[in-house]
């Protein structure tokens, strides 16, 4: 059993408070998912579970965990630092179980996995592998300890459709406690069978957490079902209310003119006038007691209130994006594959699957070299490690300032005033351009839309959330006005609340989009062609 007994975490550097007095219990063979928007503290609160050191710096925490006779196993979202560097040899000799396994073992794990038998004496770095081949070394080692709970961080990250299936038997038969985060919704729904949904209200000022013992598909339709019927008698306690009120009022201003009308010759009168009055306030008193216990409409966190490809330049249906021929796919001395040709054309919408290790994330940095060069479209890339491209010393407004050129910025805000948008487009057509303090007060206008507080827009990009880095790099590829968008697993970081909000932006985007995923929901709501990457080349799903 994994038992949370009142945890309170605070965010060290705004005091911003992530969860507040939570408790909830696990039992054997509980399959928990724990879900809510980017930077509520989802991966936070596991690694408190795991070792309260782990957040240390940035967060800190009050409650227990009791987690007696349990042995606990983490998958973190991202591979350490110091563990890229290691040979894989030397990343599962780290764990002094590894040879007290037969070999036979060994050899039945790393195949369910789709690894090769060999692959734990490699010498390859960890750091060289691919996303997928990452995740899968990590979820091999934690296997081989024996934990009876699992405590895993993004474990669908960058995994290829069949070691998908792996990993949904792995959570469903698993013999003890699973509690984990996924974006993959599909996942969610397969193997999940409790949610515990983090959310923050009030423009983010206040915490509140539900445990449901529900599958996913049920948690959400419970919750849609007991808003609805809120909002309905929410709405029908405020109609009474106002013809109440309405009532209330006519019977005070009629009392209120009697008082002040009446003549002093009339003792009588004025006394009962008085009592009236002390009647009317008291209806006054015992409905503004009946107020404090009326239904409430629904306070829920907000989903994110921003159109993807406002800027966008759309794509004219007969040009060509893409007309690539490759002879051979190479990654070091290795060929990944052959005779690949891709062809896109106009606002197509094109995604590359493939097993892990099959070199798509190669064949994308490929298209980009060739797309990036040309004068004729304006291409963005969005790579799977946010790091390759975001300063993480900066925060999110200094960033997207300093990657923006000011003379060819333009502003699209449907909340602009009318007079203020007139006065900046006739400056823009005398060639006076925005000056940065109005794009930076733009741009806080933006990553506020994108749910950002105040305070998130102030923190520097490395101490973000990875759904919060995947927002401020949607923002700047909208903000460079690209009719290209060229994207490495872009839906990885997003959690299944805003998930279909971001595939519908991304449906929606008037250019064309290149990209990796292995989201089926991502598949098969945006992509109109689907190819797979084989050692034969690209072939047509």
């Amino acid at each position: 059993m994994l038992q949370i007994k009142n945890l309170t975490i605070t965010h060290l550097k705004d005091l911003k408070v992530l969860l507040e007095n939570c408790s909830f219990t696990l039992r054997k063979r509980d399959k928990a998912v724990i879900i809510g928007e980017e930077g509520n503290g989802k991966s936070t609160l596991l690694k408190w579970i795991y070792d309260p050191g782990l957040i240390e710096g940035y967060a800190e925490a009050q409650g227990e965990c009791i987690a007696t006779g349990e042995k606990l196993g983490y998958l973190p979202q991202e591979l350490a630092e110091e563990d890229k560097a290691l040979s894989i040899q030397e990343f599962f000799e780290q764990d002094p179980s590894f040879y007290d396994y037969a070999p036979g073992d060994t050899v039945r794990k790393a195949s369910q996995l789709g690894l090769a038998k060999d692959f734990y004496y490699s010498e390859q770095s960890m750091g060289t592998l691919s996303g997928g081949e990452k995740v899968k070394a990590q979820l091999l080692r934690l296997l081989l300890a024996d934990p009876t709970v699992l405590l895993l961080d993004e474990p669908s990250n960058d995994l290829d459709l069949a070691t998908l299936d792996v990993l949904e038997s792995l959570i469903r038969d698993f013999p003890g406690i699973v509690l984990f985060i996924s974006h993959d919704e599909v996942l969610i729904e397969r193997t999940a069978n409790m949610v515990l949904h983090i959310e923050q209200v009030y423009k983010k000022r206040e915490s509140r957490y539900q445990v449901a013992r529900l599958s996913y598909p049920e948690y959400v339709k419970t919750r849609q079902d007991q808003f609805a019927r809120q909002e309905m008698q929410a709405a029908e306690d405020q109609r009474r209310k106002r013809i109440r009120d309405e009532k209330l009022r006519r019977i005070y201003q009629s009392v209120d003119y009697a008082q002040e009308t009446i003549s002093r010759q009339d003792p009588a009168g004025g006394r009962l006038l008085k009592k009236k009055m002390h009647a009317v306030k008291s209806m006054e008193h015992r409905f503004a007691r009946e107020d404090e216990t009326m239904i409430q409409r629904p306070i829920r966190e907000e989903a994110i209130d921003y159109s993807f490809g406002l800027l966008a330049e759309p794509i004219p249906a007969g040009k060509v994006v893409l007309d690539l021929d490759l002879d051979t796919l190479v990654a070091g001395d290795t060929v990944l594959s052959r005779d690949i040709h891709l062809h896109v054309q106009g606002s197509e919408k094109v995604c590359i699957i493939g097993r892990n290790g099959a070199g798509k994330t190669t064949l994308l940095k490929i298209i980009a070299d060739q797309l990036l060069a040309r004068k004729d479209l304006e291409t963005v890339y969005m790579p799977q490690q946010y790091e390759d491209q975001l300063d993480m010393d900066l925060d999110p407004v200094d960033y997207l300032v300093a990657n923006t050129d000011l003379r060819k910025a333009r502003i699209t805000d449907r909340h602009e005033p009318a007079k203020m948008r007139q006065a900046r487009e006739e400056r823009e057509k005398q060639g006076i351009g925005i000056t940065e303090r109005e794009w930076r007060t733009h741009i806080r206008t933006y990553l506020g839309a994108l749910r950002f507080t105040e305070e998130e827009m102030d923190h520097p990009i490395q101490a973000l959330s990875g759904g919060q880095k995947a927002k401020v790099f949607l923002l700047k590829m909208n903000l460079s006005r690209a009719s290209v968008l060229l994207l490495d697993e872009p839906t990885r970081n997003f959690s299944p609340l805003s998930g279909p909000v971001i595939r519908q932006m991304l449906a929606s985007f008037p250019g064309a989009i290149i990209s990796i995923s292995h989201d089926r929901k991502y598949m098969e709501e945006v992509c109109g062609t689907i190819y797979e990457l084989t050692p034969e080349g690209l072939k047509k799903k």
